[in-house]
Order: C-alpha cells, then sequence, then structure tokens
C-alpha cells in the first residue's frame, strides 16, 4: 500500500513520461525510448492495416525520407474519407510521442551535463537518431542535475525586480521582449524559407513555429518562473500575430494560414512550455538559445537542397447507368458544369467549369477550363471507350487566396503543388453500366508531406466528383432520351 500523500505508481509514470519535474538517467531513457517506439509503431501499423488492408513495414516507420509515404489509399470519395480519419488519428497520437520524446531528450541532456537545448535536436529528421543514441550511453554527470520549473529554491539567474526602471511591470517587459524575439525568429525564417530558398517545408511550418515559441518562453521565464497560464498565453500571442502580420502584409492568404493554423498553434503551446523548462537551468543560457534559433537556416538549407518530393496518385470512381460507348463522348469533353454545390469551393478552391478537345487521338489537345484558369493536357493515350490519358503542359493556380488586398499571389499558389499527368478509365459492367475512374498524378513541394497531403489529397478528390458526377448526369440523360425514342 502508497503511503498517503505520494504518488502512486502511474502517477509516477505519467510525471516520467509527460512532465519536466523528474530527471531522466540512460537506463529510463533507453527503457522508455524503446517501449515507445515499438507502442507507435504498433499503433500506425494497426492504423494502416484497419484502413487499407495493408502491412505498414518497420522501415517505412523509421526511415525519415519514407515514413510520410503512409500506403493508404482510396478510389471513392467516402473510402477517402476513412482513410484521412486514420491519418488524423495517426496525427493526433503523434503528438503525443512528439512531447514525450522531447520531454525525454531535454532532461536527459541535461542529466548528461549538455545543455537542455541539446534535446531538441529529438525533432531533427535524421540528426535525432544519432542525438538519441549518444543521449541514450552519455554517463549522468554529477555537475548537472535538472531542476524543474517552479522549483524552490530557484538556481536560475537573479529574479528581475517587479518593477523596472521606467515603471513598467517586469512580467509585462519580459512577455514583450519574448513576442519580439520569437517574431524575429520567424521573420528571419519566413525571409530565407520562402523568399530565398522557395521551399515551404517541415523546417517553416514545423521547427519554425516550435523554436518562436520556444526561445519567446524561455526569455520570458528567464528572469523568474512565470505561471502556466501566463506562458501559455505568450506562446498563443507568437503564433497567432505571427499569422495576422503576414496577412496584413499581403504575404500569405487567409485560407493558407488557416491550413497552417493547427499545425503551428500546436507545436507553439508545445515549443513554450519546453522554453520555460529550459529557463529553470541555470546551464541553459541565453547564448544556448540563440545557437538553436541560428541552426534554423541551416536545416532549411539542407531541407531545401535533399528533400524528396515523391509523385502521389489520387483516384475517385462513380458508377453510370450507361454503356461505355455513352459515357466516352462526355470524358473527351464536357458542357458547362453548375454553380459548385461543395462548400470546399466556396474557400476558393479552384474548381472545374467545362471541357473542350481540340483534335482526335494521341496528340490532341484537351482544356479543363477552371474558375482560375485552363489546364492545358496533350492526349498520350486514346483508347475509346476504355481509356483516355494525357500530360499537363499547363495549369492555373490552384486557389485564389481571401485577402484583404484585391489580389496576392504567395509562391506557393506557382510551385508547389504541381499536377504532372491524369487519366480516365471506363471499365463495363453487367446490365450496360459503367464504372469511371478518374486519376490524378501530382506533386507537392510541402511538408510535412502527410498534413499536406491531406489538404491536397482533399481538394482533388473534390474536383473529380464534380466533374465524374456531371459525366454521370450527362450519360445517363443521354441514354434514357435514347430508350425513349
Amino acid at each position: 500500500m502508497s503511503n498517503p500523500g505520494q504518488p502512486n505508481r502511474s502517477q509516477h509514470l505519467a510525471a516520467t513520461l509527460f512532465g519536466f519535474g523528474a530527471p531522466i538517467d540512460r537506463r529510463t531513457y533507453v527503457t522508455a525510448g524503446v517501449t515507445l517506439m515499438a507502442l507507435k509503431y504498433a499503433l500506425d501499423a494497426a492504423a494502416v492495416y484497419a484502413s487499407s488492408g495493408r502491412l505498414y513495414a518497420p522501415w517505412r516507420f523509421l526511415s525519415p525520407m519514407i515514413a510520410t509515404r503512409i500506403p493508404i489509399q482510396a478510389d471513392t470519395y467516402w473510402a477517402f474519407v476513412s482513410t484521412q480519419a486514420a491519418l488524423i488519428a495517426m496525427a493526433l497520437w503523434a503528438l503525443v510521442f512528439m512531447w514525450i520524446g522531447v520531454s525525454l531528450s531535454v532532461r536527459r541532456a541535461v542529466d548528461a551535463g549538455y545543455s537542455g537545448w541539446v534535446g531538441l535536436l529529438f525533432l531533427v529528421p535524421l540528426v535525432n537518431l544519432i542525438a538519441m543514441a549518444l543521449l541514450a550511453i552519455a554517463p549522468s554527470s554529477q555537475l548537472r542535475q535538472w531542476q524543474p520549473p517552479g522549483a524552490e529554491p530557484y538556481r536560475g539567474p537573479a529574479p528581475a525586480p517587479k518593477i523596472d526602471d521606467g515603471g513598467m511591470p517586469a512580467m509585462i517587459k519580459s512577455a514583450l521582449i519574448g513576442v519580439a524575439v520569437g517574431l524575429l525568429v520567424g521573420a528571419i525564417m519566413l525571409a530565407i524559407s520562402v523568399y530565398t530558398l522557395g521551399s515551404y517545408g517541415a523546417v517553416l511550418f514545423f521547427l519554425t513555429p516550435f523554436m518562436m515559441t520556444a526561445v519567446g518562453g524561455f526569455v520570458f521565464n528567464l528572469p523568474e518562473q512565470r505561471g502556466a497560464g501566463p506562458t501559455a498565453l505568450l506562446g498563443i500571442a507568437i503564433i497567432m500575430i505571427t499569422g495576422f502580420g503576414m496577412l496584413l502584409l499581403a504575404l500569405e492568404g487567409a485560407i493558407c494560414i488557416a491550413m497552417a493554423a493547427p499545425i503551428a498553434c500546436t507545436v507553439g503551446v508545445l515549443g513554450v512550455f519546453v522554453g520555460r523548462a529550459l529557463a529553470a537551468q541555470t546551464h541553459s543560457a541565453m547564448h544556448h538559445a540563440a545557437f538553436a534559433a541560428m541552426a534554423l537556416p541551416l536545416l532549411a538549407g539542407a531541407e531545401a537542397r535533399f528533400a524528396q518530393s515523391p509523385i502521389t496518385e489520387v483516384v475517385s470512381a462513380v458508377e453510370i447507368d450507361a454503356p461505355p460507348e455513352k459515357v466516352w463522348p462526355h470524358v473527351i469533353g464536357f458542357s458547362e458544369l453548375p454553380q459548385p454545390r461543395r462548400a470546399i469551393f466556396d474557400l476558393g478552391i479552384a474548381y472545374p467549369v467545362r471541357a473542350r478537345i481540340q483534335g482526335s487521338g494521341v496528340g490532341a489537345v484537351r482544356h479543363c477550363e477552371f474558375s482560375t484558369g485552363p489546364f492545358v493536357e496533350p492526349i498520350t493515350r486514346w483508347q475509346p471507350p476504355s481509356r483516355l490519358s494525357f500530360d499537363v503542359a499547363a495549369q492555373p493556380h490552384a486557389m485564389k487566396e481571401w485577402s484583404p488586398f484585391a489580389a496576392i499571389y504567395p509562391p506557393h499558389l506557382d510551385h508547389n503543388i504541381r499536377s504532372k499527368r491524369g487519366e480516365f478509365r471506363l471499365l463495363r459492367l453487367p446490365h450496360n453500366r459503367t464504372r469511371l475512374e478518374g486519376s490524378t498524378w501530382y506533386q507537392l513541394d510541402m511538408r510535412p508531406a502527410r498534413y499536406w497531403r491531406f489538404w491536397a489529397d482533399t481538394m482533388i478528390h473534390n474536383i473529380h466528383a464534380r466533374v465524374l458526377e456531371h459525366v454521370k448526369h450527362l450519360s445517363e440523360e443521354d441514354t434514357t432520351k435514347t430508350a425513349s425514342r
């Protein structure tokens, strides 16, 4: 029986994994790391198998270059919705495991005698494998021990006076400096990643908001330990001011900012509490935070140089009460579509309006006109009435951004999502029916790939559904007219 007032085993385990209150020696670090890695693989593999019936190979799980290619595919819109639900679940528990990994690694780094900022290498692909291996073998240091946030007596730098010389409350002054430092990190990384490297990578969307709030939270809590509530508000303020600033300076539109917000807000809140914990360490000095922030441009450059952008296929299908011969003419070209009824197109996502074809057979050119401009699609395979394949020679913007200004065109609208080719397949079914499948192959230069693929796949499936449903309506209408004659 446990003593009154003493934490039981489950409470101790939760504090060890999720908190910043207990030091982590190498035995605890290795045991927890191996167990948690096996548990996460088991959860991911179960989600992949339940959604697609496919096995998730361990080498996919371990490789940072391939782990984003989860083998989940869907050939109908509703199958796509169900598989996306599995990916969302995987993303949610990935955040939990990320928090545990950062918490353990930061405390293990301090226990081994390093700066706590070294533990943030856990977040850097490839580098994290080396960092975790070194933390797993480094012996505990007798010179440096983990100082939990808010511990008494606080052994950090001398507390600042409650009121500074200008009469400003010290807490407000620390908050303003913390916000300013966080915004500076974000502005520098936006200029380097987007406008110098042309990269919308994981360093920009994931590591940058984390580091912005981690440095801001560190500065805010350095004079003295602040409460969890004010610290969380500081992290949210840094992210929100960044988003509104990009909108008002016409650097981004409201839709893309809203798409990026779930990542930025989540990792931002995690980062600010990591910064708060690091501020409690007398040896996690300000220059360590500066070195950590200065590593971001190097990581962004490496990501832009070496990151791969695989071509992804999105497949949608519909069954039509008409034979392939009746469906084929409406595949190669179709009349004006009605106004879109799906809410996603009200957000500015480009949608198809009509299609026409010049010529016949291989070498003909199909023009699929969207709300933002035409796709130019040279025909590469012409097999009536079963298959039509085409390349994409030119394409319009993927969306029209919402902005207080007349029109803005962030760089990602031009280059970061590119359709490569497409195909329609008409499969004859019993009773004069047709299964019409549409495929789009596209390349996405935005990371984390798994997150941005969710938005890209959703957009493409809705575009497919709009076209396929229109072709179905036209084909069945023709069949009905023919039967009534």
